[in-house]
């Protein structure tokens, strides 16, 4: 069944033509592949492209396909909504509606890569859990999903192919880097306890300074990528003291920043950076040794860049 399902991608029990036709009948009658197409897709003038997928549970979650030449990623979902609340994401404004299940991760994988298959696009060359929820929160389906995904029986993938987000939820975090070998990014967003608690209340019982702790002891030396996340926000983190206290914070641990433009939200009380000010603050941390470039942005249109995702209005119209 398993290459069936990965292999040969069928989207029902009935195309397992090895099967005879009285055991697809009774496979039928107590599974289905879960295979399930999106309710809504919106293009972007830049090629990114947002799907809204249904849940098992009866709600709705993000995906955003984003191609670049022969590559193309897509931004998986986890959870509908956040319990993380940061101040400057969307997703957290919707709150907390649930986990998905492991079949609701795939689906958003499985499905894509079979459309963008159908219509002759770039097929999926990476994965990054960075849509919607914190994936330390329901870890144990996201490290169920890619373990199929990396499986033999499954897609085969690399891990390296694979990249877990994290606020930086402390037991799962160790959790993350024995029980995977995904490639690791960390939501970092400032260097400063106080400032980053503002901004990211989670902070309060994960403190940035024990997790770099960890982080340090563990061996990176394997071709594991551990990636800071930094948004930027105008006159709030985007000053030469920032860049100093994370060049303290971050020397001596083999990892790169990623600068992260943010996006305007709705009664949010930050602005937006001003380009050249990004340019400064990436320059400075490569002249101390981190290595660290400007993310583009991607999907702003169509609200689908990083901090836009959102199913809220779709909930409050059940």
């Amino acid at each position: 069944m398993a290459q069936w399902i990965y292999g040969k991608h069928v989207h029902s029990i009935d195309e397992m033509t090895n099967l005879s036709k009285a055991n697809r009948e009774k496979l039928g009658s107590l599974f289905c592949v879960g295979c399930t197409a999106p309710v809504e897709v919106t293009k972007s003038k830049d090629g990114t492209v947002k799907y809204l997928f249904p849940t098992e549970s009866g709600k709705w979650v993000e995906t955003v396909y984003i191609p670049e030449g022969e590559r193309a990623t897509l931004c998986v979902s986890c959870q509908v909504g956040c319990k993380m609340n940061c101040l400057f994401c969307q997703t957290g404004k919707q709150g907390f509606q649930g986990n998905l299940t492991v079949c609701d991760i795939l689906n958003q994988i499985y499905t894509v890569n079979q459309l963008v298959a159908e219509e002759g696009g770039t097929p999926l060359s990476n994965i990054v859990f960075m849509g919607q929820g914190e994936p330390l929160d329901n870890f144990d389906s996201v490290l169920k999903s890619v373990e199929i995904l990396t499986s033999s029986d499954g897609w085969a993938w690399s891990p390296r192919r694979i990249t877990i987000s994290t606020a930086g939820l402390r037991k799962n975090m160790r959790r993350l880097l024995e029980e995977s070998e995904c490639h690791v990014a960390v939501s970092l967003h400032s260097p400063i306890h106080e400032q980053r608690m503002q901004l990211m209340p989670a902070e309060k019982q994960f403190p940035l300074s024990d997790l770099v702790t960890m982080l340090k002891e563990y061996d990176w030396s394997h071709q594991r990528r551990l990636t800071f996340e930094y948004t930027m926000f105008g006159g709030t983190n985007d000053s030469t003291l920032h860049a100093k206290e994370l060049v303290k914070l971050l020397r001596g641990l083999p990892c790169r920043v990623n600068l992260i433009r943010w996006h305007k939200v709705p009664d949010v009380p930050l602005k937006e950076v001003e380009m050249e000010t990004m340019e400064h603050f990436r320059d400075y941390l490569n002249n101390h040794g981190i290595t660290t470039t400007i993310r583009a942005s991607r999907g702003q249109d169509i609200w689908a860049a990083c901090g836009l995702l959102s199913t809220k209005k779709q909930l409050d119209d059940q």
